[in-house]
């Protein structure tokens, strides 16, 4: 385990990008572009036994590679939004090390930005801002407005997602059965899904639509038990970027400084369960880089850069306004190489992983959407087919069960017979629930019990399949 090294000086520094986590390093390959926080001539590989990663907490801002210029435009900034607040709840709200902070704005003082404004405990004191302080905090803003927890460096960040790589997850026959638990799926499809999640690597789920593609994609990150931890920012030659996204990342435990195992965490970190990020029709190649908003000056980070190390699904793949063979060259070097290329505002490109389980859901058979190339990077490809009859009834017992409605297999028969082998017409996974839902709401409009029959199934295929 790392130690703790105290500095004794503000300005305390490290080389950028030095970090306490522990995790195994790694370096970039060597393809004759520069990236930032890189050794020249480095490759990035995968840790061959990567250590468990926890972010433990730095003293100063050197260890920390947190720039003093970076921590006084937080502190001003936050000072400038808050109006009062003391030297400890400057650090904890903006997660810097309190030894650099009370250090830091011991010089601010000094330097007439802010003044004490009265004593607080543990010989601390509330600090406010002086009118220089003031305008110094909004010539802050205007460079960039983001004002909460400190960044990451970009080098850390990359360690920490080869330490917590989902290639070393290696979820079991029954991590998969309790994940998919909800889900009326049979050993066969297990079976062809388990060496395919194994892989970290990504599939094509394709197949008729109403067979549970998306709902199979929703819950493969379910296996992959162990969570992970991902910084609220990262920093890359000045620029900030936003990578926490709480509506894309669910949080285990309360944020901030707490006691892991016996241990501080750096709170500029946040654990999360391993993410599954999900994007349908409306994906666009805008999604796929860093997004610069030129009035906050905040970067916010790509789907893929957000799916490190959970599942990144491409829903209805194929019905995005942009071609597929778009996405295609896209993400042809990604795949391959397990790495990414983005451009940050400057211009200026840097390296970042690209480690995810990335899962195609298409109802398009996929050699008609890309290439043999294509094709070859994502190994496995996976048919969800129609259910059979006696898994179509299993469909209506569980539905059934759910909704609290009583089970009638004589009104099941009518309906197979009726509406389905004199049709000629295939099972689809998601019809007993649709079906049940219209029964349900029309007993609703007509104020009485939701019961299964034969006449309810009558008027409920009636509108569900007036035009299937």
């Amino acid at each position: 385990m790392t130690t703790i090294q105290t500095k004794p000086s503000f300005a305390a520094s490290r080389p950028p990008g030095a970090q306490r986590a522990e995790a195994c390093p790694a370096d970039a390959p060597d393809n004759g572009e520069s990236t930032e926080t890189m050794p020249e001539g480095a490759a990035i590989h995968m840790p061959v036994d990567p250590l468990p990663f926890h972010p433990l907490i730095f003293e100063t801002y050197g260890e920390a590679g947190i720039p003093d210029t970076l921590a006084e435009a937080l502190v001003l900034k936050h000072l400038l939004a808050v109006g009062v607040d003391t030297g400890r709840g400057i650090a904890r709200t903006l997660c810097l090390p309190g030894k650099s902070t009370m250090e830091l704005l011991a010089d601010a003082k000094g330097r007439q930005l802010v003044v004490y404004k009265n004593q607080a405990a543990m010989g601390d004191f509330e600090y406010t801002l002086t009118d220089n302080g003031r305008a110094l905090a909004n010539r802050y803003i205007k460079e960039c407005a983001y004002c909460g927890p400190a960044p990451v460096p970009l080098k850390t960040y990359i360690d920490s997602v080869h330490a917590q790589t989902i290639k070393h997850e290696n979820p079991s026959a029954d991590k998969l059965r309790d994940a998919f638990s909800d889900l009326l799926i049979n050993d066969a499809m297990l079976e062809r899904l388990g060496p395919a999640i194994n892989s970290g690597k990504g599939l094509f789920l394709f197949g008729f639509p109403g067979n549970g593609k998306t709902s199979i994609a929703e819950r493969i990150t379910r296996s992959f038990g162990t969570p992970i931890w991902i910084p609220y920012t990262i920093l890359v030659d000045g620029e900030i970027i936003q990578l926490y996204d709480p509506q894309s990342h669910e949080a285990v435990g309360a944020p901030g400084m707490s006691i892991v195992k016996g241990e501080a965490y750096d709170p500029r970190w946040i654990k999360i369960l391993r993410p599954t990020i999900m994007v349908g029709g409306e994906l666009k190649m805008t999604s796929l880089e860093l997004r610069h908003d030129p009035h906050t000056k905040i970067t916010e980070a790509p789907l893929q850069l957000k799916s490190n190390c959970g599942t990144l699904v491409i829903d209805d793949f194929g019905r995005q306004t942009m071609n597929p063979d778009e996405l295609l060259n896209r993400w042809i070097v990604p795949l391959e190489k397990r790495y990414d290329y983005l451009a940050l505002n400057s211009g200026k490109k840097i390296q970042v992983p690209f480690d995810q389980l990335i899962v195609f859901s298409t109802n398009l058979e996929p050699k008609e959407l890309v290439d043999d190339a294509f094709l070859r990077r994502i190994p496995y490809k996976i048919n969800v087919i129609n259910p059979t009859e006696l898994e179509f009834r299993k469909l209506f017992q569980i539905m059934s069960d759910q909704f609290g409605m009583e089970m009638n297999d004589q009104a099941l028969d009518h309906l197979i017979e009726h509406h389905y082998r004199v049709k000629q017409r295939p099972f689809r996974s998601c019809q007993p629930r649709d079906l049940l839902l219209q029964i349900i709401d029309r007993a609703r409009f007509l104020d009485i019990e939701p019961i299964m029959s034969a006449e309810g199934f009558d008027i409920a295929c009636e509108n569900y399949f007036t035009l299937i």
